[in-house]
C-alpha cells in the first residue's frame, strides 16, 4: 500500500468510450486508454483492506493477486505487475476488455466508495506488456512424451493449451471453424476487441509448440477412435446451444439467432466475403433484440453499426433496480440496471415483455408481444404472470434472438465418446474435470454452461492441472 490515504484523497477516474458520432462509424474499440498518470493514481486506491474480497470467489474466478498489481502500478513496476498478472491469469488482456470485472463489485472501498478501477489497470499493464515487448513464447523446460487433444479454441481450450504446453506436453487444439478463437473470434464484436488482440496471443501459443487443427472437427473429421491414440482429451467446446422461441412465425426468414448474426459480421471484419442470398444485415431495418443481456447488446451494438433504422431491445426478466438490490449485498455481483455501450447509441430498452408470435408476408413484420407481471412466490423467487390486456406489436423487419445458451451439442463426439450430462445438459465432471470416460476431462461452457471468460480461463487452467497431475501419474485408456 504505497499511499495510505489514497483512497480519501483519490477519486476514482473510469476510461472513456469514444464519442458515440465518431464510434458508430467504425469496427474499433470503444474504450480509450487512460494515461500512464491515471493509472498510476488510481492503483493508489486500493487500500489494503486486509481481506481482499476482490480476489475470492465473489470477486475474481482466477484469483488474480489484485492488491499486489494495484499496488506495483502504483509504484510504476509494470514489469513486475505483468508478471504477478500473468501468475494467475493467462490472457488479461482478453479479461481486461470483456469481463464485467465482479472483482469491483466485491472491492472493500465499494462497502461506502466507489470501486477501485480493478479491470482499467489490469488491461493497461498488459496492454503495456504487449507494446514494450515483454510479453515472449515460455519454451518448456522439459518434454514428457504426452500426447493431448483438446477440442475447442475457446478461453478455455486455450488457457488449457497454453498451460500444458508448458508443463512440457505435446498438445494439439481441434478446431471445427476455420480459425482459431472460439467465441472470442466469431462471438465478440472487434468493437469489443480488435482481433489483432487475440491474434498475437495465439502467436505466441503458436510460438511456444502448440498445434492448432483448425476447420476440423472432433467427432466427424477426427473419430474417437483417433482421439484415444492421445494420453488424455480436454473437451472445451462451449455451450453453443442457444435458447429459442417456440412460437407462430418462429420461421419466418428474418428471425435469426444472435451468434448467426454475430459471426457473420466478425466474418466480414476479417475479410470475408458472405454470399448475398444469407448475409444477415441490418442497414435500414427496424431491429428487435429479445434477451438483454450482454450478448443482445452486442447485437444491438453491430445492428447500429450496420446503419439500422431503429434498435429495441427486450427483456423478458423485470427491469432492475437502479442501485444494488438488497437481495445482492455486498460482496455479491449486484442486480442493478447497467447501461452498455449499445444504448447509449440509440438501442431503446423494454423489460418484463415476454414475445408471443412473429407475423409477416414474406420475412417478419411484425413482432406480438404482452406484458408480464413478476410475483414473489415466497421463497425468494419470482414467477411471471402475463397481464391481461396488455398485447401490443412492435414493427421489425429483423428479430435477433439473445436469450442465452443451455449448454454444449449433445450429438456427434459428446455422444459417441459417452460422456455423461448433468441436469442441465453440460457435461458432467468431478472436482477434478473428469468426466467418468477414461482419460476425457472437461471445462469451460461446455462443463459449467454458458459463463463468463474469467470462468473460462479459471477452468482451463485447473483442468490442465487436473491433466497434468494424471499424464505425470502414468494414466491409460483400459481396453
Amino acid at each position: 500500500m504505497g499511499d495510505p490515504k489514497g483512497f480519501i484523497a483519490i477519486r476514482r477516474q473510469d476510461p472513456r468510450y469514444r464519442p458515440v458520432a465518431i464510434r458508430v462509424t467504425d469496427w474499433l474499440e470503444l474504450v480509450e486508454p487512460l494515461h500512464a498518470e491515471v493509472i498510476h493514481s488510481q492503483g493508489a486506491r486500493c487500500m489494503d483492506c486486509g481481506v481482499p474480497f476482490c480476489q475470492s470467489s465473489y470477486g475474481c474466478p482466477v484469483q488474480n493477486l489484485i492488491p499486489d498489481f494495484n499496488d506495483l502500478a502504483y509504484r510504476r513496476r509494470w514489469r513486475e505487475a505483468l508478471k504477478s498478472l500473468h501468475g494467475t491469469n493467462n490472457f488479461p488482456e482478453f479479461t481486461g476488455r470483456l469481463c464485467p470485472a465482479p472483482c469491483e463489485s466485491a472491492c472493500v472501498l465499494g462497502i461506502t466508495d466507489l470501486p477501485v478501477t480493478i479491470k482499467a489497470i489490469e488491461k493497461d499493464i498488459v496492454d503495456r506488456g504487449w507494446e514494450k515487448g515483454w510479453i515472449r513464447p515460455v519454451l518448456p523446460v522439459e518434454t514428457t512424451g504426452k500426447r493431448v487433444a483438446i477440442v475447442g479454441s475457446g478461453p478455455a481450450g486455450l488457457a488449457a493449451a497454453q498451460q500444458l504446453r508448458r508443463a512440457g506436453h505435446a498438445v494439439t487444439v481441434f478446431e471445427k471453424a476455420d480459425r482459431a478463437g472460439g467465441l472470442l473470434r466469431y462471438g465478440i464484436p472487434d468493437f469489443k476487441m480488435e482481433k489483432h488482440v487475440l491474434d498475437r496471443r495465439l502467436n505466441q501459443l503458436v510460438d511456444e509448440g502448440v498445434e492448432f487443427r483448425c476447420g476440423v472437427e472432433a467427432g466427424r473429421d477426427v473419430g474417437v477412435e483417433e482421439l484415444k491414440q492421445y494420453d488424455a482429451v480436454l473437451l472445451a467446446m462451449g455451450a453453443m446451444v442457444h435458447r429459442d422461441i417456440d412460437a407462430p412465425g418462429r420461421d419466418l426468414p428474418g428471425v435469426h439467432p444472435a451468434m448467426e448474426y454475430l459471426e457473420q459480421q466478425n466474418r466480414v471484419g476479417a475479410g470475408d466475403t458472405i454470399s448475398e442470398g444469407s448475409r444477415i444485415d441490418a442497414q435500414g431495418l427496424k431491429v428487435l433484440v429479445i434477451g438483454g443481456g450482454d450478448t443482445g447488446s452486442d447485437c444491438a451494438g453491430t445492428a447500429i453499426r450496420q446503419g439500422a433504422a431503429s434498435v429495441h431491445q427486450v427483456e423478458i426478466l423485470p427491469r432492475p433496480p437502479d442501485e444494488r438490490s438488497p437481495e445482492t449485498p455486498w460482496p455479491k455481483w449486484p442486480n442493478a440496471l447497467r447501461t452498455s455501450h449499445s444504448h447509449e447509441e440509440g438501442c431503446t430498452r423494454d423489460w418484463s415483455v415476454q414475445v408471443t408470435a412473429f407475423e409477416g408476408e414474406r420475412r417478419v413484420q411484425t413482432v406480438h408481444a404482452s406484458r408480464l407481471a413478476w410475483k414473489s412466490t415466497g421463497n425468494g423467487r419470482r414467477n411471471p404472470a402475463e397481464i391481461p390486456g396488455s398485447g401490443f406489436t412492435i414493427e421489425a423487419d429483423l428479430v435477433l434472438l439473445a436469450m442465452g445458451f443451455t449448454g454444449p451439442r449433445v450429438g456427434g463426439l459428446i455422444k459417441d465418446l459417452g460422456t455423461p450430462l448433468d441436469k442441465r445438459g453440460a457435461i458432467a465432471t468431478d472436482h477434478c474435470y473428469r468426466t467418468g470416460v477414461p482419460k476425457v476431462f472437461a471445462a469451460g461452457d461446455a462443463h459449467r454452461g454458458a459463463s463468463l471468460v474469467v470462468w473460462a480461463i479459471r477452468e482451463g487452467r485447473d483442468a490442465a492441472k487436473s491433466i497434468d497431475h494424471f499424464l505425470r501419474r502414468g494414466g491409460a485408456w483400459p481396453a
